[in-house]
């Protein structure tokens, strides 16, 4: 009877063990405190997103958590693919920048089932069931694309007659693309001279942008101001505005979103005129929350990054210590 009490004892105690031995997902890393990440990424087409992608892959090495990265190409079914793929292998997070806003919600309730917390990164989606994530970490997109109209608006008060503006939006269905059109068209109609004559997607792409500005400047015969949606589709305008003899940043003035090096030296240069920064070191903040969310601890539904606007002037000062 006194060995029966003791076996007894000990497998009460090895359950004990267990079940307070680790703080993994309940989806498969009960037992371990190892933090392992599936990171769907959008793709490679910006220097924006190349330094987003650096700053996940270096920023998960220093937190120790183990990650699981995936290239979406820029289609949805590549990235539902990665997601469905990391539910399989019980991760425990998963963080995403979804491709489109919509068509999300039976991938992720999938994640719900498996109980694999999800973060959104610098992209939302349109899902109405708020539980189907965590939290979303990015930027404003909305306030990016009304701080490049407002600034238009101040620099048009002195303009006679119509400025003619033409927008290079993003990847047609992008929150990015969506929000920032939104921003900006709100804030331009506080002057009704300001007038966009033409808008097409360039796909967040430096060849798309050249192509898009191509096509306007034949079918416009005058325009102003363009509008780009990132820094490499205003890129690939400059190089369609030089090619049709024209000067960037004085016969058809630039403005873009994002300040990436690239976009900033153009701007050092004079060749665009405003950028509205979009930053995409996002990866320090997103270890910390993936951290708290497999330990169950609350996080904010909404982390907003703090970024600003550069003139050519004050790009000037910051170029030589731009780290992306």
């Amino acid at each position: 009877m006194f060995k029966k009490s003791l076996i007894a004892v000990a497998a009460a105690s090895m359950l004990t063990l267990t079940a307070c031995g680790g703080t993994g997902s309940a989806a498969g890393n009960a037992g371990s405190d190892k933090v392992t990440m599936g990171f769907a990424q959008v793709g490679a087409e910006s220097g924006w997103r190349t330094a987003n992608t650096k700053s996940v892959q270096e920023s998960a090495k220093t937190a120790g958590i183990d990650l699981k990265f995936s290239d979406a190409q820029q289609k949805q079914e590549n990235q539902i693919k990665a997601i469905r793929s990391y539910i399989q292998q019980k991760v425990s997070v998963i963080a995403f920048s979804p491709v489109v806003e919509s068509g999300w919600d039976t991938v992720l309730k999938e994640a719900k089932t498996a109980k694999i917390p999800v973060i959104l990164t610098d992209r939302a989606v349109d899902s109405s069931d708020k539980s189907l994530y965590k939290t979303f970490i990015g930027s404003d997109f909305v306030e990016e694309g009304k701080k490049a109209g407002d600034w238009l608006v101040n620099d048009s008060k002195s303009a006679s007659g119509a400025v003619n503006i033409v927008e290079i939006q993003g990847t047609t269905g992008s929150a990015p693309a969506n929000d920032r059109k939104k921003g900006f068209a709100d804030a331009i109609q506080a002057d009704p001279k300001l007038k966009i004559i033409a808008s097409q997607s360039g796909d967040f792409t430096r060849s798309g942008g050249k192509q898009v500005m191509e096509a306007f400047l034949k079918n416009n015969p005058k325009i102003d101001v363009v509008f780009a949606h990132n820094d490499d589709e205003g890129l690939g305008a400059i190089e369609a505005i030089e090619a049709a003899g024209k000067v960037p940043g004085k016969d058809i003035k630039i403005i873009t979103i994002d300040a990436v090096k690239d976009g900033m030296t153009a701007l050092s240069n004079g060749k665009i005129n405003y950028i509205v920064e979009c930053s995409p070191m996002l990866g320090d903040q997103l270890m910390d929350l993936a951290k708290k969310v497999v330990a169950g601890e609350s996080v904010p539904e909404r982390v907003v990054t703090k970024e600003t606007t550069f003139t050519q002037e004050q790009a000037k000062q910051v170029l030589a210590s731009r780290p992306y």
